[in-house]
């Protein structure tokens, strides 16, 4: 293993949003200074950290900057250009590598990469032109998830297709973008696991986490989740094998779809820390933040330790309104832990916060974030 990259050393983060807020914030809790590069002046990131470069992810002087005065480099979402981590790697560390976020960050690429490596995914079709919808719709069926390849997150960039009109009518919607057609399973519940994995091949797995969504944008997620044991340890193994076999760096959540009585399906990489993953923070030995200093500073991995029952609840731009929402109602718990990522402006489908709940009791956890969400 590389040497250990200790406190003092300043690492660099491509991405200013929330989950490079949350890095930021636990890396300088360790003793390290942080350089955010991310292009808007008001980034979450960039409030916290000890230096904000507010250029493009393509800005050469920037980048040049960065490789010099950054140990290691890491990033917060998986569309940064795969040249930008290339570029850098060429004067420090970059975790997660290049080659592991391209096939991430592109849909086609990755659910081919999953078939070819016999993981079991959705029935799909890659559709790159009108030309294709009509035998990508007979070999994938209805309903079907017409989804662009690149760029969509949280719902963007799907529609819900019932028969070819529709499919045509959603992929011209589209702009006419490569898109995977996707058969609608049928889902028992959606799960995740997040991981972390360092140069030497030691992996560390946190809890299954339980997911609900609504309108395709995380809503809850419920650790550990209810699901069978043995479910749970599939899950678990599939999540590292995959790992494994990109010879991944970094932290990194698997997104599986539970279908036909407790089949799992995998749905999405993603190469970073994970909304889902956000319970650490207040329920594990080790957040998934500081795993994911620890990964990219060739430290021991975490302990990974659950020790109290947690459910975690998104805070979308929706609750503002014209004014803050009652955040007295949650304080007043002791339980329930806010945290806000100083986002200015808040809008419907914006993710400007989340709580968490704990207890002794996962039951009990969900009835409290339920009541607290009803409050505010």
């Amino acid at each position: 293993m590389n040497q250990m990259i200790l406190p003092g050393a300043t690492l660099g983060m491509l991405g200013g949003g929330q989950l490079g807020r949350m890095f930021t914030i636990a890396a300088r809790t360790m003793g390290y200074r942080v350089m955010v590069l991310d292009p808007d002046p008001l980034s979450p990131a960039g409030q916290v950290a000890d230096m904000h470069l507010c250029a493009d992810y393509q800005d050469v002087m920037a980048l040049s900057r960065m490789g010099r005065e950054c140990a290691a480099v890491t990033t917060e979402f998986e569309n940064v250009p795969a040249q930008t981590l290339r570029a850098l790697a060429l004067h420090c560390p970059v975790k997660p590598g290049a080659e592991a976020v391209e096939i991430a960050q592109n849909r086609v690429v990755e659910k081919t990469w999953l078939h070819a490596h016999g993981f079991a995914t959705a029935l799909f079709a890659v559709v790159a032109a009108q030309a294709d919808i009509a035998a990508a719709c007979a070999q994938v069926g209805f309903p079907a998830v017409l989804k662009v390849s690149r760029f969509g997150y949280d719902g963007k960039g799907q529609a819900r297709v019932a028969s070819l009109d529709e499919a045509q009518a959603a992929f011209a919607a589209m702009g006419g973008e490569v898109c995977v057609l996707e058969k609608m399973l049928v889902l028992e519940c959606e799960l995740s696991v997040v991981l972390g994995r360092n140069e030497a091949g030691a992996c560390a797995l946190y809890p299954v986490s339980e997911n609900i969504h609504e309108a395709g944008i995380l809503d809850i997620s419920i650790v550990p989740a209810r699901v069978d044991q043995t479910l749970a340890q599939t899950a678990r193994a599939i999540a590292q094998a995959i790992a494994d076999q990109l010879d991944y760096c970094g932290v990194m959540a698997v997104e599986f779809f539970v279908v036909d009585g407790g089949k799992l399906a995998v749905n999405e990489i993603a190469p970073r820390p994970h909304n889902s993953g956000h319970y650490t923070l207040d329920a594990c030995l080790t957040s998934q933040f500081e795993m994911q200093v620890r990964t990219l500073c060739n430290l021991p991995i975490g302990a990974t330790t659950q020790h109290t029952p947690a459910v975690m609840v998104n805070l979308l731009g929706d609750l503002w309104g014209d004014s803050q929402p009652n955040w007295a109602a949650l304080l007043r718990h002791p339980a329930a832990k806010l945290h806000l990522y100083g986002k200015q402006s808040a809008r419907p489908g914006r993710k400007m916060g989340h709580f968490t709940c704990v207890d002794a009791s996962l039951e009990a956890a969900l009835a409290l974030a339920r009541t607290i969400r009803a409050q505010l």
